[in-house]
């Protein structure tokens, strides 16, 4: 695994622990259809949540909220309606959320951006 995917796969799961400490429930990580790809499902109370994680080392290119683009955010949008429309369960609303973490020294800097569209 190169360096870039382990950071990934680090930041992913500071993500993931953050999210539960909030309360929230992790139904899915990493799901994957022909068209793309979600990080994190979860449930925040009634609601769906479709989580997009940058991690970042540095900042050589931009910040890691800049690298979400308005595409990605689209893409999720039509990601999380695929996912929705293999599911039974239903939820009253789907909120696309943006987790930035960024390592300074060894530790990491999280943003969590609610509702990034």
């Amino acid at each position: 695994m190169s360096s870039k995917d382990e950071l990934g796969k680090q930041g992913e799961q500071i993500a993931v622990d953050y999210l539960r400490a909030k309360g929230l429930q992790i139904l899915d990580r990493n799901w994957r259809c022909r068209h793309g790809e979600i990080d994190v499902l979860a449930v925040d109370g009634t609601n769906l949540v479709v989580i997009e994680v940058k991690t970042r080392s540095g900042r050589t290119h931009g910040t890691a909220l800049e690298a979400v683009r308005p595409a990605k955010l689209a893409r999720l949008r039509m990601l999380a309606a695929t996912w929705l429309a293999a599911q039974s369960r239903g939820f009253d609303s789907v909120r696309v959320d943006v987790i930035a973490l960024e390592r300074i020294g060894g530790d990491f800097a999280l943003r969590h951006v609610q509702g990034a569209i």
